[in-house]
């Protein structure tokens, strides 16, 4: 009998390490969906930064590679310890701290516990949105019949950020172009690219890397390939960060040069497209999954801070934000809050239930999964859609 027994605990020892050998090929497939080819990827990559269409599939493929590649190197670069892998921070959304303080910042979008505009600066952007109209391709009004779309004019809605940027905002235009609703004449380009953060954005010329083109290139190219021109970019939507913002210092120093290079590139984009009327801010989704130091919490929420401080400071009349003529040279376009998405973690936001669960992020907790990009589209979308001061020229016109 003892043979038969060792026999039988042999071919049991087998089954198990063959079904062990099985269960850690499923986890590593279907955490990594198969091996990527490097040379594929790379391809791909090229593709993108030469401002061609990518295909969905290519896309996603390229997406993969990215994620890949961003976990292997955020091995070595953990984030704060204190603020890893946290479901809630304690924090207090901008928009629900309508008293009390923040490290000597108040609350609300606008200050002072406000999440609307001053009276006096939507009055400014009331004029401002009013000359929001299809323009040619040479900047002039474009030709219409009552009630009918135009033939030649457009009105271009760009945005400009970083990975996360152009992840959320690529959804939201598929989002927005399949809504009946939305006017004809609004055209959605998206000219946020990944790795481009506001550093890289306000000065291209001191990139760190000088294998990729600067991100303003491929902005063009994406505007030549999109068939229009500079003179028909009339609003867009800016949503930025820094770089491993904690070697930028502590609060409000980190936050005081996304600031400040949002301010330069608000300027570089006023000076290419003459007819930017309107740029709506956003800061960042929640960060408290973050596993590497690319932006973690509390640096995510406060960048909310760097764009109230930027309006702030425009409603203020700094002069190098300037958008009225009447006062001085033209410098930016007229500031606005876009959709504000911060929320703390699985904690729902008083004005909407909104949270933010582990699984609406990818790997690092820093990037959003196609759950968080659809969260942040569908926000986006319903921002455009209702907001006073967006949907005059977002939406159809009635005929």
């Amino acid at each position: 009998m003892q043979p038969k027994n060792r026999t039988g605990k042999i071919c049991l020892l087998t089954v198990t390490a063959s079904m062990l050998l099985l269960i850690l090929a499923a986890i590593v497939l279907a955490e990594n969906e198969g091996p990527v080819d490097r040379e594929k990827a790379r391809e791909l990559y090229r593709k993108e930064q030469r401002g061609e269409a990518l295909t969905d599939e290519e896309k996603a493929y390229l997406e993969r590679a990215k994620e890949l590649r961003r976990n292997r190197a955020g091995k070595g670069r953990p984030a704060p310890q204190a603020e890893k892998g946290k479901e809630t921070t304690g924090l207090t959304p901008l928009t629900e701290m309508t008293e009390g303080f923040y490290k000597d910042q108040t609350g609300g979008l606008y200050g002072n516990g406000k999440n609307n505009p001053p009276d006096s600066h939507q009055k400014a952007a009331t004029k401002e949105l009013s000359q929001i109209q299809p323009l040619d391709a040479q900047g002039k009004p474009a030709v219409r019949l009552a009630g009918e779309p135009s033939k030649t004019g457009k009105i271009v809605l760009i945005s400009l950020g970083m990975s996360n940027t152009t992840q959320e905002f690529s959804f939201f235009k598929k989002l927005a172009d399949d809504d009946p609703n939305k006017s004809p004449d609004v055209v959605i380009i998206d000219c946020a690219q990944g790795g481009q953060a506001a550093n890289d954005w306000a000065y291209p010329e001191k990139r760190a890397r000088k294998d990729r083109p600067s991100p303003w290139e491929v902005m063009d190219e994406r505007l030549k390939k999109a068939n229009v021109t500079d003179a028909q970019v009339q609003v867009v939507w800016l949503k930025q960060a820094q770089k491993n913002p904690a070697g930028l210092g502590e609060f409000p120093e980190h936050a005081k040069s996304l600031q400040n290079d949002t301010a330069e590139i608000l300027r570089k984009l006023k000076k290419k497209f003459v007819n930017l009327r309107i740029a709506y801010l956003s800061s960042r989704i929640y960060a408290g999954y973050a596993t590497t130091a690319l932006n973690p919490e509390p640096y995510a929420y406060e960048s909310g801070f760097s764009v109230r401080w930027l309006i702030e400071e425009q409603i203020k009349g700094a002069p190098e934000l300037n958008y009225d003529p009447t006062k001085g040279e033209v410098k930016s376009p007229l500031l606005l809050w876009g959709p504000y998405f911060w929320g703390d973690g699985i904690k729902p936001r008083k004005s909407d239930g909104l949270v933010w669960n582990r699984e609406d992020f990818a790997g690092d907790g820093t990037h959003p999964s196609m759950s968080g990009r659809q969260k942040v589209a569908e926000m986006l979308l319903k921002f455009f859609k209702t907001d006073p001061n967006a949907s005059m020229w977002f939406l159809k016109r009635p005929l």
